[in-house]
Order: C-alpha cells, then sequence, then structure tokens
C-alpha cells in the first residue's frame, strides 16, 4: 500500500511543529516530530554526564532508550516512561541535540525508527532531513523557514510568556549559531530538497501557512 507522506523541514523556530500538528490532526494523519527524537536523545545524554562528542556512547544511549509520543492538542514525549516535555524546549537541550544529530552514527541509529512512523493513513514528518534523507520519494514536500530575527523574537515571546528570563540577543545569537551547525555539518545538512515548496513564514500566519501546505496535497485529498 503507497502510504502518502508529507515531510515539513527546515529551521528551528520557522514553526514547523504547530503547522505539522494541526495537519496531521486535520487529516487524521500520523505525526513524527523528528526533532524530539533528537531532543530526548540529547536530554538523555547529559542526564548520564555523557561528552557531546564521544559518538560511540551516545550511540549506545539513542539503542538503549524507551520513547513514547504522545499526540493531542499538544505533544508529550516520555522517555523511559517520564515525561520530559517540558524539558524539551530548553536552549541547552535544543544546542546539545544540534551537536549529537551532526554525528553520522548516532543519525544512522535513529534512521529507521523514524521510517517506522510511516503507517497507514499517512504520515507528517517534521524535521531538518526529512524530505532529503529519512523520506526521500515522500509525495509531498515542504521547506518551512523564516528570518533569524523573526525566529529569535518568537522564541523571546514564548519564553516570556511562561514567566522564564530571556535575552533577545543572545536567543538570535544561538539561533544563528544553530543554523549554522545544522547546515554546515557534514552528515544530512538541512537544505531544501529540490522538489519541496519553499515558504517564508516570516509574515505569515499559522493559518496561511497551513493552507498553502494544505493546497500542496488538495489535488489528490477532498479537504473540506
Amino acid at each position: 500500500m503507497n502510504i502518502p507522506v508529507l515531510t515539513i523541514d527546515g529551521p528551528s523556530g520557522a514553526g514547523k511543529g504547530t503547522v505539522s500538528r494541526l495537519i496531521a490532526k486535520k487529516l487524521g494523519w500520523h505525526y513524527l516530530d523528528s526533532g524530539s527524537i533528537y531532543r530526548s536523545l540529547a536530554i538523555a545524554t547529559l542526564q548520564q554526564a555523557v561528552d557531546l562528542e564521544k559518538e560511540a556512547e551516545i550511540v549506545k544511549i539513542a539503542r538503549d532508550m524507551a520513547l513514547e509520543f504522545e499526540c493531542g492538542d499538544t505533544l508529550i514525549v516520555k522517555l523511559d516512561g517520564k515525561d520530559i516535555t517540558d524539558q524539551l524546549g530548553l536552549e541547552t537541550t535544543g544546542s546539545a541535540a544540534s551537536i549529537i544529530a551532526a554525528l553520522p552514527e548516532v543519525r544512522r541509529t535513529l534512521l529507521q525508527k523514524q521510517r517506522d512512523f510511516k503507517q497507514y493513513p499517512g504520515l507528517v514528518a517534521d524535521g531538518r532531513d526529512m524530505g532529503t534523507v529519512v523520506f526521500t520519494d515522500a509525495r509531498y514536500k515542504v521547506f518551512l523557514t523564516a528570518s533569524a530575527a523573526e525566529r529569535a523574537d518568537r522564541r523571546y515571546k514564548q519564553l516570556k510568556q511562561k514567566g522564564i528570563d530571556a535575552n533577545l540577543m543572545q536567543i538570535t545569537q544561538e539561533i544563528e549559531q544553530r543554523d549554522f551547525r545544522d547546515m554546515s555539518r557534514a552528515s544530512a545538512p538541512l537544505i531544501m530538497a529540490s522538489d519541496a515548496l519553499y515558504i517564508d513564514s516570516s509574515e505569515m500566519t499559522i493559518e496561511t501557512v497551513i493552507e498553502a501546505v494544505l493546497n500542496l496535497i488538495h489535488q489528490d485529498f477532498l479537504l473540506p
């Protein structure tokens, strides 16, 4: 059976998670947040105080860790039975995930775990290399981005709303550094698939982004 896959790739803070979850819910498809897999591995690695460059040790952690995803209105992630959702969005987690995601053997270890999410009736996969590496034969591909300044501003507002002290300049620098690492890494760098739809969400609402993505698959599915 040919199971349809929609990949939504792009840098951190572009709105991939929100857009992907809402589209998956609208279509009734499964949802894969690949970033949460890498962030979960980062949390497990940090918890065990393993050096972020010790590839062999991180690969062992990746093989042994048990992950559960509960996707409703929000995504709940459990690592070895414990809810780690609140830790996923921390800057320390994101930075660590970006570093270990550049390790080739780590990426190979997690590759099949991601592909196993492809199940009937369909899958919306959100990440950095969903359309270029994990699901190269996906029927629908999107590259969703926004300027670093806009993404930093969104992150800053999110943190302030949660009562977390934040520095806009520091967040901007961290996002730019992460972008550079993601785009320049030797293994599966952040690039747009040649057959992907490019969307810059800097001046767009979530609703208009979703509309643009759904238009991509409207020809095959009758959408309300």
